[in-house]
């Protein structure tokens, strides 16, 4: 099993614990990487959950100076097109807006933008692009996980695992712990596809 280091650039501390989790969990993946984080401001394009991610890691190559992470997240709901992703004219992903449709409107209000629809189907997309340095080729890894809106359960302080169920198991990401949840989400499978790569 190879060892490399890696600098994850994030701010968010539930992300990176959740990260560092999963790539040290030899069950999951194929090799060592040992993360650490840096908080960086760097600019989101609009565009899909990978031209989002691809822009970032080009930006954070250059802070960083060597090889870098970055991440980026989607949560579309079937019943609307796959919204708050807005798709193309070809059904593409066009933008990940759900961190501002939840500031906005909070578990609740993410859930209620569903109750006039009887499909409650949500996929839930991760991207990681990684480069090895500034004008580096990027290379992006995916993860979609399958489930459904409900209403919220489970703990709060993570983002929208309260509100995602994912198919087959009745429990939402909040609802579940960690290992279970590692084993599950789109972040672990774009992640165990990153571990590969450099396996």
């Amino acid at each position: 099993m190879s060892n490399r280091k890696l600098v994850f650039v994030t701010g968010n501390k539930n992300k990176l614990r959740e990260v560092q989790k999963i790539l040290s969990d030899e069950n999951l993946t194929s090799s060592k990487i040992e993360v650490t984080s840096m908080d960086l401001d760097v600019p989101e394009v609009q565009g899909s959950t990978q031209d989002v991610a691809r822009e970032k890691v080009k930006a954070a190559a250059l802070a960083v100076n060597g090889p870098c992470m970055t991440e980026d997240t989607a949560l579309c709901f079937k019943a609307m097109g796959g919204l708050p992703e807005l798709r193309n004219f070809d059904g593409s992903l066009l933008g990940p807006y759900i961190k501002w449709f939840l500031k906005s409107l909070g578990l609740e209000g993410l859930n209620k933008m569903l109750s006039g629809f009887e499909n409650k189907e949500a996929t839930a997309i991760c991207t990681f692009a990684y480069c090895e340095g500034p004008g580096k080729e990027v290379i992006l890894f995916e993860g979609i996980t399958e489930g459904q809106i409900v209403l919220p359960r489970g703990p709060t302080d993570f983002g929208w695992d309260p509100i995602f169920e994912v198919k087959g198991t009745g429990l939402t990401y909040a609802e579940m712990g960690g290992d279970q949840k590692n084993t599950l989400s789109h972040r672990s499978k774009a992640l165990q596809k990153l571990s590969q790569h450099f396996a």
